[in-house]
């Protein structure tokens, strides 16, 4: 019997990798054999990694990719990879890459080419792009803040409760690079949209999304045009980037398994 295929679940900004715990006993219970590892300098609780912030300071959307290409390279065979926000645009890397079977980019955080910056995005981006030193630090989000950027598709008290849970500080450092990804040729943002010989591609927008704008993750499937490799898109019109962790996960979760076994994954 053929060893299951192995997952990589990659996290977002601010928010602990333990968020993904529940997708990932669905998926062992679909057949699969998940990970959730953290992001660089993360620590295994949401309450040590707030405690420890400054270890997560400064690392850079090429050093957590880096880690996720370790992780990979413990495994016999090529995993899935699904990822939230940064995670997705961490996601297509790796796909393009060849580190990966298949890859979910839900509400990806924008990859070079992309040109739509809606003003919902720019506010949600605001506590750390309105301080250049914020780019080296590790920086935290207000529950007024994660309201707007994370939980304004869900209830207030879902919304508290949701960051009481699971967020964390996080690393400047990326979104200061996605800001700047089409200014920069060499931009640690940048992913090869045109390669022919990846597997296969899902990218989900939230229709409600203020930190990633549905046209932003629009503007990524379109990108993706040259290539004849498989790219699909699927919107949840009424999701906001909370999606993967809020009392709805269990419906994007469905659908990406869905999507998975047509691909044949």
């Amino acid at each position: 019997m053929p060893a299951p295929t192995p997952v990589v679940f990659i996290h977002g900004l601010w928010i602990h990798s333990d968020s993904w715990n529940e997708w990932s006993e669905l998926y062992r219970q679909a057949g699969y054999d998940p990970v959730a590892p953290g992001w660089p300098g993360e620590y295994d609780s949401v309450a040590a990694t707030r405690q420890h912030a400054a270890a997560v300071a400064n690392h850079g959307i090429e050093d957590i990719t880096a880690s996720y290409r370790r992780v990979i390279d413990g495994f016999t065979v090529k995993p899935v990879v699904v990822g939230h926000s940064f995670g997705g645009l961490i996601a297509q890397k790796l796909l393009a890459e060849q580190y990966a079977s298949a890859a979910v980019a839900i509400d990806p955080a924008q990859i070079r080419g992309v040109k739509p910056v809606p003003p919902a995005q720019l506010r949600s981006g605001w506590p750390v792009l309105s301080r250049p030193g914020n780019r080296k630090k590790a920086v935290s989000l207000t529950r007024e803040q994660f309201r707007y950027g994370f939980g304004n598709a869900v209830p207030q008290a879902e919304s508290d409760e949701l960051f009481d849970r699971w967020t964390i500080p996080g690393p400047g450092r990326p979104l200061f690079e996605a800001s700047a990804a089409n200014f920069s040729r060499n931009s640690p943002a940048a992913v090869d949209t045109r390669t022919h010989d990846r597997g296969p591609l899902l990218i989900i927008g939230g229709g409600q999304d203020h930190t990633v704008p549905e046209s932003v993750a629009k503007a990524a499937y379109k990108l993706y045009a040259h290539s004849a490799a498989t790219t699909d898109y699927q919107s949840f019109p009424d999701r906001g980037h909370s999606l993967v962790f809020d009392h709805g996960w269990h419906e994007i979760a469905d659908a990406t398994l869905a999507w998975l076994k047509r691909q044949g994954v």
